[in-house]
């Protein structure tokens, strides 16, 4: 297991708690001191652990987390949208490396839910918290986080492969996680679902990293632009969370909301991602 995973997956659930604390007393501009007592630290303490987590001081945190910064957040991403299909491409898959390859089931194994399939899964910890990750030897095929003490994931997990011959090994899967939120190794996703949703799913792949569409923008991309609410319940359906990062899609009003692992972990994960590509300064 990798201490350095297991500890941000703990001081994810202080951040998580101070984010909740956040969305009731926005207006409200909270102090450093404020943030500090509701977690049970000290000012400076927390301030270090803040900033050992996401690298950046929790007043920076908090500017990445305003809606006007989501706003204009999204307002470029359009932008990046618009500017490759005026190139003549499709997608604006050019102008972004992806290191994510979808690999779908084929019509005959949808059907069969997994049948003769060998599938290791375990639990594991990231940046985000726990974690559940399932793998084959033709890619990662689930990976969900854990909510609260009670929700497993499991029961979601394997009613998606319910006739998969399934292992546990969390020793496998902490080695797994630590390959993709620690050395950002490149890695295939096996996936299940319809055309369409896959076709989505690949979509959001597009999404540049700090990088937010809105539903519409993706049912454009993949040239159905009145099926908005299709494309919302296909990311909805998504059953790889982060890797393919329906996080990254928001609503027009630039809200976030309609994340199945929590709406603090999407503005985590997204704000996580946006600090690393701006000079946001204190």
């Amino acid at each position: 297991m990798s201490e350095a995973l297991l500890e941000q997956s703990k001081n994810y659930r202080k951040i998580e708690k101070i984010i909740q604390y956040l969305d009731r007393n926005f207006i409200e501009n909270p102090s450093i001191e404020t943030l500090s007592e509701h977690v049970g630290m000290s000012k400076y303490h927390f301030i270090r652990t803040f900033k050992r987590y996401v690298g950046v001081t929790p007043l920076q945190f908090l500017h990445v987390l305003r809606l006007n910064y989501v706003r204009e957040q999204l307002k470029k991403s359009q932008s990046i949208l618009e500017s490759s299909l005026e190139l003549g491409f499709t997608s604006p898959s050019r102008l972004h490396d992806l290191c994510v390859t979808i690999v779908g089931v084929t019509p005959k194994e949808y059907r069969e839910l997994g049948k003769n399939l060998e599938i290791t899964y375990g639990y594991g910890f990231t940046p985000f918290g726990e974690a559940l990750i399932g793998f084959t030897r033709r890619g990662v095929c689930y990976l969900g986080f854990i909510k609260d003490e009670e929700d497993t994931n499991v029961d979601i997990f394997k009613s998606l492969w319910q006739r998969a011959s399934l292992n546990r090994d969390d020793a496998q899967a902490s080695m797994y996680l630590n390959k993709i939120f620690l050395k950002h190794e490149k890695y295939e996703l096996y996936v299940k679902g319809t055309n369409f949703q896959i076709n989505v799913w690949k979509a959001l792949l597009q999404i540049s990293e700090g990088g937010l569409l809105s539903y519409g923008d993706i049912a454009r991309t993949i040239d159905r632009p009145k099926a908005v609410r299709a494309v919302a319940n296909a990311i909805g359906s998504n059953h790889i969370g982060y890797l393919i990062p329906c996080h990254r899609v928001i609503a027009k009003s630039g809200a976030m909301s309609g994340y199945r692992w929590g709406v603090e972990r999407k503005k985590i994960i997204c704000a996580f991602e946006a600090l690393k590509k701006t000079s946001i300064k204190p």
